[in-house]
C-alpha cells in the first residue's frame, strides 16, 4: 500500500509539473496560475467529491486528461466539424501519450497504463463506468468552473443548446451531482432551459 501510494504521490506530482508549464493563464485568488495545472487539479476535486472510492487508475486519468493540452492549439487543424473531431482524437491520443510516459517512470507497469490511457480516450463510454465517471467529471467541472465564462461570450440559446448535450453524455448520478452545484444564476437558468430541452420529445 505505501508504495502503491508513493507512486501515486510522484505520478500526480510529474503531471502537475508538465502542466505548470502551460504559458495560459486563470486567476485563481488574485494569483495568475497555469490554466491546466489549476484545470487539473479542479477534475481531482470534483472526482473526489462526486466519486469518492475511484480507482487509482481513474484518479490518475481524471488529473492527466488534459496534460500539455496547449501544445496541440485547436487552430492546427481546420475549423470546421471534422477538423474538431480529428484535432479531439489527436488530443486524446497525445494526453494517453505523455501520461503513459510519467506513469512508466513512477513504476506502474504496461497494464496499468494501458487502462490509464483507455480512460484519458473515454473508450466504452456508457459501457465503462470509469470512463462515464470521468465524462461526468468533466462535465461538472465544466459547470462549475467555465460555465459562467462560456455563458457571457455566447448567446442564451448557444448556452442552453450547449448545456444540452453536456447533459446527453452524463449519467444519471453525474446530472444529479449537476443539481447540487453552487452555480450563478445565469449558469442555473441556462442549465435548467437544457433540462427541459433535453427532456423535449
Amino acid at each position: 500500500m505505501a508504495n502503491s501510494t508513493n507512486r501515486l504521490h510522484t505520478a500526480m506530482a510529474a503531471i502537475d509539473a508538465a502542466n505548470s508549464e502551460d504559458p495560459n493563464r486563470v486567476v485563481v485568488g488574485g494569483e495568475e496560475l497555469p490554466a491546466e495545472l489549476i484545470y487539473g487539479q479542479r477534475m481531482s476535486a470534483m472526482l473526489a467529491r462526486v466519486y469518492p472510492d475511484a480507482s487509482e487508475a481513474l484518479q490518475l486519468a481524471v488529473r492527466a486528461q488534459h496534460i500539455r493540452r496547449w501544445q496541440i492549439p485547436r487552430s492546427t487543424y481546420p475549423m470546421d466539424r471534422p477538423g474538431y473531431l480529428r484535432w479531439r482524437k489527436e488530443l486524446g491520443r497525445r494526453h494517453a501519450e505523455w501520461a503513459g510516459e510519467i506513469l512508466a517512470a513512477s513504476g506502474y507497469t504496461p497494464e496499468e497504463i494501458t487502462r490509464v490511457a483507455s480512460l484519458i480516450r473515454k473508450e466504452n463510454l456508457r459501457r465503462d463506468a470509469e470512463s462515464q465517471a470521468l465524462e461526468d467529471v468533466a462535465a461538472l467541472v465544466f459547470l462549475a468552473h467555465y460555465a459562467e465564462d462560456f455563458a457571457a461570450k455566447h448567446p442564451p440559446e448557444k448556452v442552453v443548446d450547449i448545456l444540452a448535450k453536456t447533459l446527453a453524455k452524463m449519467s444519471e448520478h453525474g446530472k444529479e451531482a449537476a443539481g447540487a452545484l453552487d452555480l450563478s444564476p445565469a449558469v442555473r437558468h441556462a442549465l435548467q432551459a437544457a433540462i427541459v430541452q433535453a427532456t423535449d420529445p
